[in-house]
């Protein structure tokens, strides 16, 4: 198996481990770290939007004034 074929997998591997941790809801703080970051470095960003997970999450965090975003 050469070095690509090895990193594929382990790329692919991770995902699939740190999804099934995710969804089954027992990631720990250090898992959901490791996702995040995982997320970060292969560019996947997202954009808030009306009624998003991502809209409600900063809706109950305190990032002060919400027009200023």
């Amino acid at each position: 198996m050469s070095i690509e074929e090895v990193t594929e997998k382990l790329h692919l591997n991770l995902a699939e481990d740190l999804l099934a941790r995710i969804q089954s809801g027992q990631a720990t703080a250090a898992e959901l770290n490791v996702a995040r970051q995982f997320l970060k470095d292969n560019g996947v960003d997202s954009l808030a939007f009306q009624e998003s997970p991502l809209m409600k999450l900063s809706d109950i965090l305190p990032f002060g004034d919400k027009e200023a975003m």
